[in-house]
This record gives structure tokens, sequence and C-alpha cells, in this order.
């Protein structure tokens, strides 16, 4: 059953714990090479850590407040490969819907701001925040069916709340 939180208040309500990953650090400064206990020194621990074919990823997320999401990829040996914010249009295109599961999701974006269910479909749809160009406010809807398996994916623009008034 859902919070009687009203959605708007359920982001407000968890921007304290995107406020503390955001504090640690700064993902996107780290160079490639750079050893993966000196990268968790600065940066803190990640919110998730995932197994690779050639390595590990690290993963940072801002998610369900913030809008970023960041990758850090380390080989075998524990070096930096490569740091990719992914919460960004041109990576959700990779999303193949019919072959990716739940598992992918989690593996590329960490785990959804919001998840939901809705009587004309029968699973989860997950929910992800992220901007364009800095300043609109987007989300990313992706429809997994029972199985888990990604059956759609949406953009739509992110209703924000209106400022109070005092």
């Amino acid at each position: 059953m859902k919070a009687l939180i009203p959605r708007a208040g359920r982001w407000l309500a968890l921007a304290g714990v995107s406020g503390m990953v955001a504090c640690a650090g700064v993902p996107q400064w780290e160079q490639p090479g750079a050893a993966r206990e000196a990268v968790i020194a600065r940066l803190g621990s990640p919110t998730a850590v995932h197994t690779l074919p050639g390595g590990e990823r690290l993963q940072y997320s801002q998610q369900p407040a913030g809008r970023q999401v960041h990758n850090l990829d380390f080989d075998r040996a524990g070096r930096l490969l490569v740091v990719e914010q992914v919460m960004d249009p041109a990576v959700f295109a990779r999303i193949e819907t019919g072959r990716w599961t739940r598992d992918d999701l989690l593996r590329q974006f960490g785990p959804p701001a919001l998840v939901e269910r809705v009587a004309r479909f029968d699973g989860d749809i997950w929910t992800w925040r992220y901007l364009v160009a800095g300043s609109l406010f987007r989300q990313l809807h992706v429809y997994l069916d029972r199985a888990g398996v990604v059956r759609q994916v949406l953009n739509t623009d992110e209703v924000l709340p209106d400022d109070p008034t005092p």
C-alpha cells in the first residue's frame, strides 16, 4: 500500500539522502587510472556495487531526490576505466525493450526514485528523475512485466509542486 504522503512530498522527504551522497565527493572529477580504494576514500561508500565481466562498477546515485547517477567502472586490478553520468537520454536509448531486465536497469541506473503500478499494465513502472540542458526537469518511466522484462520506455516532464505562498 502506498504511503499517504503526496508524490511531491515523497521526493522532498528524501532530499536529505541525496544531499548526503552529493556532499561526499564529485564522481565526475575522478580520473581514469585512479585506484578503487582512493576513489572510495574521496567519494564515500557507493550506493551500489555491481560485478562486470571485466571488473566492477561502483554506482553513486542521487535518486530519489536528486537527478544524477554516476557509474564508475574499474578493471580487475581495481583501476578506474570510465566515469559516466547515466541519467541522460543518450544512455536511455541503450534500453532494449523485450530484452533488458530488472537486473540490467539496476546495473545501469541504480534503484528507481519511484515504483508504481497502474490498472492498465500488469507489472511495475520504475521512474527515475533527470535533467535536460541543466534546467528541464524530466522523468524516465520503464514498464516491467511480472517477469521483470522491460516492455515500454517513456520520458515525461516532471510535475513539480508550486512554490508555497506565504
